[in-house]
């Protein structure tokens, strides 16, 4: 049987607040927390209209406090906007706050455009993205209970702990959709998820890199991965396609250049005007999405994972909404994960 579990992006849709918008997501991952989903993650995107999830360590302490079974994390934390400390002692709270439960799903790219990225962080990013697996390891010893320890030139050492008590640590994933995301996650022995979300291009290669060149570690002998699909699931074919057009829009202007505007309702989607750029970018993503029936979807996920040796698929509920359903709920959203626990 195969495992699932949720990315959410936190959509905004037209007329949407950002409150109403993370109220919905909160509600969906206590309505995961109920089906038995595995996990549910936030990602972390900035500066777009039709994305609310900016900051996952907040998100995840809510979310936290809504649920008591369901593993809760980041999908992930974007590093090179992000001091190592300060992402370390996050997750080491929250791993204070719910024990044995928290992820830190971690992601080499800055996840936004370049003022964004100098916004975030002043000094620059280059540098960042070049050291990124020493800051990986950075925070995998800060979180670690025992903590890291510099060691000076004059021969003196400074210890240093994300936290002064921790009892447990939070579990480091690596994700990316390259060649390199895979070799580094295996070069470090940890588990690794690929992007296929968004991109479904090289994920052969990707899962093939990262476990004929996989080194074993104490905490994870064996290579563990899954990979992200976005999904829609409904009593029918025909409402689930309607339910995913408004994001295989937002997806195609995203790619094509138009500008970013917050997401349009099922209607709105529908009479809008042809844009050759934007239909045609839609169109040839539409194959690797998954829409349909509950079952239909789910006998494509399971076919997925069976093909790439997986046990756990991460979904991206991305159904759109249809006029006159409420603001400050997801009822698509919510349906696809019910229809395919059921």
């Amino acid at each position: 049987m195969i495992a699932l579990s949720v990315l959410d992006l936190i959509p905004v849709r037209t007329g949407q607040t950002s409150a109403q918008a993370v109220a919905a997501s909160l509600d969906i991952a206590s309505r995961a927390d109920d089906l038995g989903y595995r996990r549910y993650w936030f990602a972390e995107h900035h500066n777009m209209p039709s994305v609310a999830s900016t900051t996952p360590p907040v998100l995840i302490a809510a979310a936290a406090a809504r649920t008591s079974r369901i593993r809760v994390g980041s999908g992930g934390v974007m590093l090179p906007n992000h001091a190592p400390l300060i992402v370390a002692e996050q997750f080491a709270v929250l791993e204070a706050i719910a024990p044995g439960r928290i992820d830190l799903g971690i992601g080499r790219a800055p996840g936004s455009d370049p003022v964004i990225t100098q916004l975030l962080r002043q000094e620059g990013t280059t540098s960042d993205v070049e050291r990124f697996p020493e800051h990986v390891r950075d925070i995998a010893s800060l979180v670690a209970p025992g903590g890291a320890t510099l060691r000076f030139t004059s021969g003196g050492e400074y210890s240093v702990h994300a936290t002064p008590a921790a009892a447990g640590t939070p579990e480091i994933w690596l994700l990316g959709s390259s060649d390199y995301s895979a070799q580094l996650a295996a070069s470090f022995g940890l588990p690794y998820v690929f992007a296929n979300h968004f991109s479904g291009d090289g994920l052969e290669r990707a899962l093939e890199l990262y476990r004929t060149q996989y080194h074993p570690s104490e905490a994870h002998p064996e290579p563990r991965t899954f990979l992200t699909a976005n999904a829609v699931a409904a009593p029918t074919a025909e409402e689930a396609e309607a339910r995913a057009l408004p994001q295989l829009r937002a997806m195609g202007r995203l790619r094509s250049g138009r500008p970013a505007t917050p997401l349009e309702t099922v209607e709105q989607a529908q009479a809008a005007e042809p844009d050759p750029a934007v239909d045609e970018l839609a169109a040839r993503m539409r194959p690797r999405w998954f829409v349909g029936t509950g079952p239909e979807v789910l006998a494509s996920l399971t076919a997925l994972a069976q093909q790439h040796g997986l046990d756990e698929v991460m979904i991206s509920p991305i159904a759109g909404s249809f006029d006159g359903e409420p603001l400050d709920a997801a009822p698509g959203r919510v349906q696809t994960l019910e229809q395919l626990a059921a």
